[in-house]
């Protein structure tokens, strides 16, 4: 079973899968072709409506059977908002998402980073690529519930009590959502009321779980690993593949090693231990700061020699040992107690310098503006004002682990546009977490309709764009828009 983060993908087998999340949340879908909207107020399943062509839902679980959408669906984006509305997100659990293959065994799980401020989240989406269909991982939030969402997917949405914004902000509240009064959503027949399951007749009263036992203390493996055969076995891969060869980094092994002890402490693989450390945090704390990051996070291999044969036989953990944009590498391994089961940390890294954070600024920029001359628009301009905000905002997101519009003390991206010197009269915002790209943070902007009005909404004459990695995403992107 893979272990998604923020932008991480991986293919479907043919046929049915079901979503899942537990727990105190309303699950709800969207299916969209390529224009990103809806066909039509039937394309949104969710509580009151529990079904549409090829999707169903029952209770907290989506059955989605790609064969069977409506024709011209190209794209089911699976929504979580509270079974309670008065309940902000931030209050409940995080919402968890297990894919299982209908018929056969798990798929996929992610667990996104914690809401904050949000009301409803973009947790996943499955979308057709080629002849195939995918997963991706989202963990974007808005800000304004259920309605705001519907409508920027095209769904008639009625509102109730318009609220208002600042005189000319228009500004993202969730991700890519513009709001210059955000609707809100219908109330719920009065009707309706949410529990969980009762148990079946018969069932014994439920009782108060035991913890369970403290696992044993992991133990670094003797060689924890051999660094000198790890590094000839990769290089000696990434030469074959036309890729120039990493070099060991202690930092990044450092990481390695606390996050493969924190993993085996659980008994579990995760890109969060137990502790609620990321990996990207574990990297950043040692001090190497990272323009583009990969990691491989593997159960099973008993010595480098079997990690690299298993990397190079698997598709995406082949990808990542042979990605030419990597420099550095950081392996550990650390057995679990008497069981010996290992778990293994592979980081890796390409370090941060101004260069780099200039050019992929630059790559966004160039990007946008590509997509901007296709729908006939005029370039955006650099603006160093919206730059120096944009900056500011990916690194306080990835150093304070949130992810939000609305920083922890209330400010909007307007507020922190005319901090840094802006005069613009208007202003909208695009940020993302988890992908490792300039292409790829750019390609899910322009797949999500909300970022996507942003980056083609004529009015806007300017742009600043900001990267940093940690936090638990990873990575942290934001674009400011001005007029």
């Amino acid at each position: 079973m893979s272990e998604l983060v923020p932008g991480g993908n991986l293919p479907l087998p043919e046929g049915a899968v079901t979503v899942r999340v537990a727990g105190p949340f309303d699950v709800s879908a969207l299916v969209t072709d390529e224009s990103g909207k809806v066909g039509g107020d039937a394309d949104f399943v969710f509580y009151n409506q529990p079904s549409a062509p090829g999707v169903r839902l029952s209770g907290d679980t989506l059955t989605v059977d790609p064969r069977r959408l409506r024709e011209g669906a190209v794209r089911v984006t699976v929504v979580v908002s509270p079974a309670d509305p008065a309940t902000p997100l931030g209050r409940l659990p995080v919402p968890v998402l297990e894919v299982t293959r209908v018929g056969g065994g798990p798929l996929a799980r992610f667990t996104p980073p914690r809401p904050r401020q949000e009301t409803v989240l973009l947790l996943a989406e499955l979308y057709r690529r080629g002849d195939g269909w995918k997963l991706r991982a989202l963990g974007q939030g808005y800000a304004d519930g259920l309605g705001g969402l519907a409508r920027d997917f095209g769904v008639d949405v009625v509102d109730e009590t318009p609220a208002t914004t600042e005189a000319g902000a228009s500004v993202t509240t969730g991700p890519g959502r513009p709001a210059s009064a955000p609707p809100t959503f219908p109330a719920a027949p009065a009707s309706r009321s949410h529990r969980f399951p009762a148990a079946p007749p018969g069932s014994p009263e439920p009782c108060p779980r035991a913890a369970p036992p403290t696992p044993p203390a992991p133990r670094p493996a003797p060689s924890s690993p051999d660094l000198t055969t790890f590094l000839t076995l990769v290089n000696s891969a990434r030469g074959r593949a036309g890729s120039p060869p990493v070099t060991l980094e202690s930092r990044l092994t450092e990481a390695a090693r606390a996050h493969a002890s924190a993993m085996a402490s659980a008994g579990r693989l995760g890109v969060e231990g137990a502790d609620g450390v990321s990996v990207f945090q574990r990297v950043t704390a040692t001090g190497y700061a990272y323009i583009t990051v990969g990691e491989h996070l593997v159960s099973g291999p008993r010595n480098p020699a079997e990690f690299v044969e298993y990397c190079l036989r698997t598709e995406q953990p082949r990808r990542t040992l042979l990605d030419p944009a990597f420099t550095h590498a950081g392996p550990a391994y650390v057995s679990r107690g008497r069981s010996g089961d290992t778990y293994w940390t592979a980081l890796w890294a390409r370090p941060l310098t101004t260069a780099d954070l200039t050019r992929t600024a630059d790559e966004v920029v160039a990007l946008t503006n590509r997509e901007r001359a296709r729908a006939g628009l005029p370039d955006l301009a650099v603006d160093h004002h919206l730059a120096g905000a944009a900056q500011a905002y990916s690194t306080d997101m990835a150093v304070r682990a949130f992810y939000s519009h609305t920083s922890p003390e209330g400010t909007q991206p307007w507020d922190r546009a005319a901090a840094a010197g802006s005069t613009r009269r208007s202003i909208g915002e695009n940020i993302a977490c988890g992908q490792r790209s300039a292409a790829e943070v750019v390609e899910g902007w322009m797949n999500s309709p909300g970022h996507r009005a942003n980056i083609l909404k004529p009015d806007f004459t300017h742009i600043g764009v900001g990267f940093a990695g940690g936090g638990p995403a990873g990575t942290y992107w934001t674009q400011l828009f001005g007029a």
